[in-house]
């Protein structure tokens, strides 16, 4: 997670700031910077224009994904791919470094709440709603709830999740249908999903992360740079155990791998080694 705000500039990467305005369809609009969406897309409000949408750094939205919420925000690095569905008349908020797969169905008749680090596979289905039949014959089967994914969260591909809180770094494998909260680094499988006895994250030491993390960059510079000159990456990236104010003010990037956050200056060279580690590598 980026310290120090989010860094939001009036930038219109589309070319034209009109077919922008035209495409995303809402009173207040919000774009990071280095943002692709697709032409294909369609962003708007559920019955037209929306209240408010805000799109962070670095975000791709791919072709033919459609969202249709009254609000809607993603946060930086996030990545939607083709042919997604995001809808519903509440709110649907999205933190950091979100990757959602291709064909998935994020229902946000009820409020969704994503948090950071969180992945969705593809043609996975997220449900806050149950409701079709007729209310007035005795259908009893009509229920809204919200939906959260709290940080780290990850539901693999082809999933189905009813509307329960996720809570953090607890995943849910292949092909489960989820109907009760998960709960914390647990992972889950089967139909209906149940408690597998696996974790998703085991633990590290704070001495190997700060190892692992350094490696990285080295591995990062070897591509960034010319072999002979890789050592100037520490110029530009540096570790710390503390971000401090000075820290901010510095042109370079400081990365603490225990807290898992940085100091977002927004260059050419951080936002390179941020699409480096990202999805699997290591998330800030």
């Amino acid at each position: 997670m980026p310290t120090g705000g989010t860094h939001l500039v009036e930038q219109w990467p589309f070319g034209n700031e009109g077919w922008h305005k035209h495409m995303i369809y809402f009173d207040k609009v919000d774009i990071g910077k280095n943002v692709f969406i697709s032409p294909s897309a369609r962003i708007q409000g559920v019955n037209g224009k929306g209240k408010s949408i805000k799109i962070g750094d670095n975000c791709f939205i791919g072709e033919r994904v459609v969202i249709m919420c009254d609000e809607f925000e993603i946060g930086d690095y996030g990545k939607i791919h083709h042919d997604t569905n995001i809808h519903g008349k509440s709110s649907c908020k999205i933190g950091h470094n979100f990757w959602c797969g291709q064909f998935t169905i994020i229902d946000a008749t009820g409020k969704v709440t994503i948090g950071n680090n969180v992945g969705i596979g593809a043609h996975s289905q997220l449900w806050t709603h149950i409701k079709y039949g007729d209310t007035l014959a005795g259908c009893k089967w009509n229920k809204t709830k919200p939906l959260t994914l709290m940080d780290d969260v990850w539901i693999v591909g082809h999933c189905i999740v009813s509307p329960i809180t996720a809570h953090p770094k607890s995943m849910a494998l292949v092909g489960s249908v989820v109907t009760k909260d998960m709960e914390e680094n647990q992972v889950y499988a089967g139909v209906p999903a149940k408690k597998s006895g696996m974790v998703q994250f085991e633990d590290v030491s704070n001495e190997d992360r700060v190892s692992r993390m350094s490696s990285l960059i080295m591995e990062f510079a070897k591509v960034y740079f010319n072999e002979g000159h890789s050592s100037e990456v520490w110029n530009y990236l540096k570790l710390t155990d503390v971000i401090t104010d000075d820290h901010l003010k510095d042109g370079a990037s400081y990365f603490n791998p225990v807290t898992r956050t940085y100091t977002k200056k927004g260059t050419d060279i951080e936002r390179d080694f941020m699409k480096f580690l990202l999805p699997e590598k290591a998330k800030f």
